[in-house]
């Protein structure tokens, strides 16, 4: 077994783990604060819209050697200091799009970019882009996000519990919003690309929450009917269990993304690339994130504030302070209080524990000899 498989089959049965629960205001606080950048990434600089949502021209020209970094000089010279955003097609041709441009002008700037590029006039096309068809996919796009939302919720209080429910949509929240905030930050255009790729990462991000959730429902079955173990502490076994598979997801779905993103738009120069990729691997990350140090802990936090998990964790302390008292080694007072898994006691009541059991239950049985008779 490979050495990443063999952490993943320990964490999954409770030998080893890491304290998620216990540290989760260190999450909630780096959260908030890369959520505050964000912000105030968006509030300062704001999103660089594309021609699709803020109207424009877009010149497609033939065969040039022209450089992409010459022409986008020469095309913001000629419509008077608009931006412009140059992609290498293939012959050696040029997409020129142009932000903010009417009619009149376009027509004024085709001619100026012919002349630049000695190329005839009538082999530059130019398409005009209104906003409006942009403020229709906008509108499309929030009308879906909040239809998405509302299924969410329903679907997750339904299979699983309200307060779940509530923790999956504050991580897609924060999802988006981080997304949004880099994108504000890097300066990529948004396009429809865009669009689609924020859509994109919602069920990814969701898929994560929903695996820790399973597990955390499962081992959390009757936990009011044993005391060795708190509502936070089965959480956090939840979390380790699935540990290393929200990692190898995650991993193998940012490889390709990433192939997108650095070699497709950084090595080549594919500009249209950009757009979706960047959404897809900041959200991808984001919502790895925040299924592990976000969405449980949140659960935790919301279901130790009912009465039942107060008195559990009120006697899950009492047993461990009388255990503590009578002298016994703190494997049998405190086995497991950060991995637990599902296990009988000895009467055969259903409780969360680990499946080893205490070192004090071996004593007196002996070993083996390993002698044959």
């Amino acid at each position: 077994m490979s050495k990443l498989g063999n952490i993943g089959a320990r964490l999954y049965r409770g030998e080893v783990g890491y304290d998620f629960i216990g540290k989760r205001k260190i999450w909630y606080g780096l959260s908030i604060l890369i959520t505050i950048v964000a912000i105030v990434g968006l509030g300062v600089r704001g999103l660089n819209m594309g021609i699709e949502f803020s109207g424009g021209a877009v010149f497609t020209t033939p065969k040039t050697s022209v450089s992409t970094s010459e022409a986008q000089h020469k095309a913001e010279a000629a419509s008077g200091g608009h931006q412009a955003v140059v992609q290498k097609l293939g012959g050696s041709a040029l997409r020129i799009q142009i932000s903010g441009l009417d009619t009149k002008q376009s027509v004024s700037v085709q001619e100026e970019l012919a002349k630049d590029l000695n190329v005839p006039v009538k082999d530059v096309n130019t398409q005009l882009v209104g906003p409006s068809w942009g403020e229709q996919i906008a509108n499309k796009a929030w009308l879906g996000l909040g239809i998405f939302m509302v299924l969410v919720v329903l679907y997750l209080a339904i299979a699983f519990e309200w307060r779940m429910a509530v923790a999956a949509l504050i991580a897609l929240i924060h999802d988006l919003t981080i997304t949004v905030g880099i994108y504000a930050l890097v300066g990529f255009e948004v396009t429809p690309g865009t669009v689609i790729g924020l859509l994109t990462i919602l069920g990814y991000s969701l898929y994560d929450t929903v695996v820790v959730f399973d597990s955390l429902k499962e081992a959390s079955k009757d936990i009011t009917k044993q005391t060795r173990f708190t509502y936070g502490e089965v959480a956090n076994r939840s979390i380790n269990g699935t540990l290393v598979r929200s990692i190898n997801t995650t991993v193998v779905a940012l490889l390709p993304v990433a192939g997108l993103l650095f070699v497709g738009g950084g090595v080549l120069g594919a500009g249209m690339l950009n757009d979706i990729s960047l959404a897809l691997f900041v959200g991808l990350a984001a919502g790895a994130y925040s299924s592990i140090f976000i969405a449980t802990p949140l659960v935790a936090d919301l279901k130790e504030r009912e009465p039942q998990m107060k008195a559990l964790a009120k006697r899950v302390k009492a047993k461990r302070a009388a255990a503590a008292a009578k002298g016994e080694g703190q494997e049998d007072a405190q086995d497991g209080a950060a991995d637990t898994v599902d296990a009988e006691d000895d009467d055969g009541t259903a409780v969360v524990g680990p499946r080893r059991q205490p070192a004090s239950r071996n004593r007196g049985r002996g070993r083996p000899s390993g002698k044959r008779r």
